[in-house]
Formats: structure tokens, sequence, C-alpha cells
């Protein structure tokens, strides 16, 4: 998904770890995701006002995380991410973050989700929507967690 929209021109940051072992703590993450936009910043290519930050499954969850952490991000996509699990937040409860949401985001998410049920994706988008904030969220109906992998 990364090619597609680097063919189109993007620069787009996509985090991803396997989260099914252990996984960093937050802040190990923001680290790297915060170190690959200076790296950016650095390249003549790259239109560093315009960056944009992605990701599938834990990347989803991060998305949600580092877009109102990180100002230099103008929008994001979360994929199938998981800001709850099991009605619990993971790490960082993703709502506290939302009052420092400036820019759009898109939630993709899927129905049939067993790993990240779509009632914690709904949870999260009404606490998006009672903040003011601007966002879109698409649903598929009988979708399973990581129905876009290729």
């Amino acid at each position: 998904m990364v090619d597609r929209f680097a063919g189109e021109g993007f620069v787009v940051i996509a985090p991803e770890w396997q989260t099914f072992n252990e996984s960093p703590e937050d802040a190990v993450m923001e680290g790297l995701v915060r170190d690959t936009v200076t790296y950016l910043e650095t390249r003549p290519e790259v239109n560093s006002s315009s960056l944009g930050l992605t990701g599938f499954c834990a990347g989803g969850r991060y998305t949600m995380l580092f877009m109102p952490q990180i100002e230099e991000f103008r929008s994001g996509v979360a994929w199938y991410g998981f800001p709850y699990s099991g009605g619990q937040a993971n790490g960082t409860p993703p709502e506290i973050l939302i009052d420092n949401i400036t820019d759009p985001m898109l939630i993709i998410h899927g129905t049939a989700d067993e790993a990240s049920p779509v009632v914690d994706i709904y949870r999260y988008a009404t606490a998006l929507d009672e903040a003011g904030k601007y966002f879109e969220l698409k649903v598929y109906q009988g979708e399973p967690h990581g129905f876009m992998i290729e």
C-alpha cells in the first residue's frame, strides 16, 4: 500500500511492528518515527511540509498515537489499528491525545476483525467526533483483520 502512495508522489512513514510477541514501548516507537521525520526533512526531494503517516494493525495504532504528538504530520491513515484491547487502552490511551489532533485522519476497519473489534474503533471515532476533529471512518462489512494485505 505504501508503494501505491509513493507512486502518487507521497512520502509516507509507515511504522510497523509485530505485536504477537514483545513490542517496544510507545516511546521507543515514537523516537524511531521522530528520527525518520528528521531524516526526511534533510532530503531535498521530500516536501516535508506535507508528510503523512500510515500503518496497519500495530502501525494503525501508532498512527492514532503519533498523529497528535508529532506536528510534522499533515494527515494519517490508520488501517485496522487497535486503540483499545478488550475495552482497555494499549499503552498510551489514544483518547487523551485527541485534543492535539490538528490534521485529517482516515480510519479503515472491518466488522469481522477479531484482533481489533470494530466496537473499539467506534469508541475512538465517537471520541474524535465529540472533540470536533476532522476524520473519516470507513468500515467494511464482513472484512477480517488484515483484509487489505496484498
